[in-house]
């Protein structure tokens, strides 16, 4: 074989990269256990958001893995607009509202 003759996936991969309009970002993939840290919830709760469709996932064998960007991008969906939680607390009653002249 001669050493100019292209020989294995890397080439090819290059090359994609290369024909790319040189945006080309790496995937930064995270473990399912990394990911909950990153979010600050559990991986039951990491895994049932998987399971219901609000996170994509990719399994890998007997691996699951998350994308980093996925995940930035479910957690900002995720925002709370101001304004929106008010049937969490009680409405104000005037007797709460009336301050004490001691």
């Amino acid at each position: 074989m001669m050493a100019e003759e292209s020989t294995g996936l890397g080439d090819e991969l290059e090359q994609i990269r290369d024909d790319s309009d040189d945006s080309y970002t790496e995937v930064v993939w995270l473990s399912t256990l990394k990911a909950a840290n990153r979010m600050g919830i559990t991986t039951r709760t990491l895994y049932r958001f998987i399971d219901r469709g609000d996170l994509p996932a990719y399994r890998f064998g007997r691996v699951i893995r998350l994308q980093l960007a996925d995940i930035d991008r479910f957690v900002e969906q995720c925002r709370v607009e101001p304004g929106s939680l008010e049937h969490l607390y009680p409405e104000a009653r005037p007797q709460d509202l009336e301050v004490d002249e001691d």
